[in-house]
């Protein structure tokens, strides 16, 4: 799968692959969940490779970027890779009515018949005329003499034509770094809660979101901590999270792995502010909780926790839903029998 996903990269071959994360590494956790391909993922390929990314964080929004990526995909000539996790792929879920496309698909920059006749059948596959990195495509379909093309995953030039010449090569890979460069104004942007003043912040993707809104509250009622939240819903990252980084002195990077793969690439991406970024990552194969996001960012902010009961759970409504906290294992509390009176 790498070796094609390289392929498609550097032959600029549309494609979307759907990737429900489950927990690694080899077989696993068949059955739990993970957010562990995130770096794989975003490298994959051999050389200097950097893929588009999506990342749903429910039910409704696996169905939106269901079609997205499609129109993603074509207009970036592209792989897309949509990451879920087995969370939403196999649990069930409450979830808002799916919205359905309001506009036809978008295939991009796309050349046919009366194009090719304007240009008198001269043009190039891989010549950048608009220099943002994206070129001129015909499809199938297509009957003009001069529609056709060849395809190459070894060097080639704007024409598509081998070639092993140093200058050539790096003027094609630069071409395609630019196009990541617009990719970011391309792809969904993140969802944000900013309406705290605060300058801690906390950085997520994906299912990890009831879990952190309901620890935001606790840890705000609680703790007097305030700090908003962003869920990344892309790679590369956009502006909008740029912004969200540089706006805050504190982030805390909540993700189900063990290595803090988010947190990697956002040291990768930032690295003048990488002191600024606190990884808060665990895998065991079940979803995070509410407890364990407040407790493991209290640990982090060296905050002491204020004790609770170990078998109340207390409900947070969160506006959609009402969550109750639990801990990490999820056994639910039992109560105490009053003992019998002895005859």
């Amino acid at each position: 799968m790498t070796e094609f996903a390289g392929l498609a990269y550097y032959t600029e071959v549309p494609l979307v692959v759907w990737d429900v994360q489950r927990i690694g590494p080899s077989t696993g956790l068949p059955t739990r969940t993970s957010q562990g391909d995130l770096t794989f993922v975003n490298f994959m390929g051999h050389g200097d490779t950097s893929q588009i990314i999506l990342l749903p964080g429910n039910a409704d929004e696996c169905f939106e970027f269901g079609w997205k990526a499609f129109d993603i995909a074509e207009r970036l000539q592209a792989p897309v890779f949509v990451l879920s996790d087995l969370d939403i792929g196999m649990n069930q879920w409450m979830s808002k009515p799916f919205e359905y496309p309001d506009k036809p698909l978008d295939r991009g920059k796309v050349l046919w018949e009366k194009d090719l006749e304007a240009l008198k059948g001269s043009w190039a596959r891989y010549v950048d005329k608009d220099n943002d990195g994206i070129t001129y495509r015909t499809i199938p379909g297509n009957k003009h003499p001069q529609g056709s093309y060849f395809l190459r995953g070894t060097g080639h030039d704007e024409q598509a034509r081998y070639t092993e010449e140093p200058e050539v090569w790096h003027r094609m890979m630069e071409r395609l770094k630019k196009k990541y460069e617009t990719a970011k104004k391309i792809v969904p942007d993140p969802i944000q809660y900013n309406s705290r003043k605060t300058r801690i912040g906390i950085l997520a993707f994906g299912s990890t979101e009831p879990a952190i809104l309901e620890a935001r509250e606790q840890l705000e009622k609680s703790h007097g901590l305030k700090m908003d939240f962003l869920r990344l819903r892309a790679l590369p990252f956009t502006e909008a999270v740029s912004n969200f980084v540089r706006d805050h002195d504190q982030l805390f990077i909540i993700e189900m792995n063990r290595d803090g793969q988010l947190n990697q690439l956002l040291c990768m991406e930032y690295p003048a502010i990488a002191s600024r970024f606190i990884s808060i990552a665990y895998q065991d194969g079940l979803p995070v909780t509410a407890r364990w996001v407040k407790e493991s960012i209290l640990a982090a902010s060296k905050v002491a926790p204020v004790p609770t009961s170990r078998n109340k759970r207390t409900p947070t409504k969160l506006g959609r839903a009402t969550i109750g906290t639990s801990n990490r294992t999820g056994n639910k509390s039992k109560k105490k029998r009053p003992l019998r009176k002895s005859k």
